[in-house]
């Protein structure tokens, strides 16, 4: 009997190299094509699927990626945890370059981005209080304390549509609001796999500060190059983290995500 594809990875294509009985699948959805082929591979005695979030060459902005086909597709495999990883900036001085964030709340300030499965006729509301598991979220935290990365367990993203940063006005208001780091991809990733009832856990990677921060002086200005060079120096610790959750997860780990459409729907 084949092992079930229980584990999802939306992360960049160094994540299933060199994996063992790594197979591609193409996959078409109700909703288009996804950012790539998925590779599924054995990681341990997991059988993960993994999907370049902006295809294998990184040739699609964040504000043109098809999430709805991205979760549909893992979803079709029989995905029920999904890992998803991201780069962010810092919006708070005790939150570094290269520490990890397991965010545990996102606030969206995206626009335009298809973010529901709910189309009619069939009418629900899911819930999305607590958009990450937690259940994820304590495994990631053991494994990362494992690897000896700093680290924040609980956090704050906020989703700016991008391509374009931030002004610094808007950064210094995120800051002042609270919010821990700023990126362009946790939404509507999170709330469509929730809204599939897939668990998900996401690892931020902090490669810089973010402009509001600089403006008051707190910290020096960043390079587009540093920020890369930060990433590639963290590109190896990241893949082994998450290979390594896929590999603690338990396959009974029952979340709450998993019944988030129990009583999601009003239709007659």
């Amino acid at each position: 009997m084949d092992k079930p594809i229980d584990v999802g990875v939306i992360g960049g294509s160094g994540f299933y190299q060199f994996l063992e009985h790594a197979e591609v699948r193409s996959i078409e959805t109700p909703y288009g094509s996804p950012s790539d082929d998925v590779v599924v591979a054995d990681v341990g005695n997991r059988r993960v699927a993994f999907l370049p979030r902006h295809g294998r060459h990184h040739t699609i902005p964040p504000h043109r990626i098809n999430y709805r086909a991205n979760i549909w597709a893992l979803k079709s495999l029989g995905v029920r945890y999904l890992i998803s990883p991201c780069a962010v900036g810092s919006l708070q001085t005790h939150i570094k370059p290269e520490h990890y964030v397991l965010c545990d709340q996102y606030v969206d300030r995206t626009t335009g981005r298809a973010d529901t499965y709910c189309e009619g006729p069939d009418v629900f509301h899911v819930g999305a209080a607590e958009p990450y598991c937690p259940k994820l979220r304590a495994i990631a935290a053991h494994v990362i304390s494992r690897h000896g990365i700093p680290m924040h367990e609980t956090g704050t993203i906020v989703v700016i549509n991008g391509p374009r940063f931030s002004t610094k006005a808007e950064s210094q208001w995120f800051t002042q609001s609270g919010f821990h780091v700023v990126g362009m991809t946790q939404y509507p990733e999170a709330h469509l796999a929730r809204e599939l009832e897939i668990a998900v856990v996401n690892i931020s990677l902090v490669t810089d500060y973010d402009c509001g921060l600089v403006a008051e002086g707190a910290v020096a200005p960043v390079s587009a190059e540093e920020v890369r060079q930060v990433f590639a120096r963290n590109s190896a610790g990241i893949r082994s983290v998450v290979l390594d959750i896929a590999r603690e997860i338990p396959a009974d780990l029952d979340s709450d995500a998993h019944h988030a459409r129990d009583f999601a729907s009003i239709s007659a």
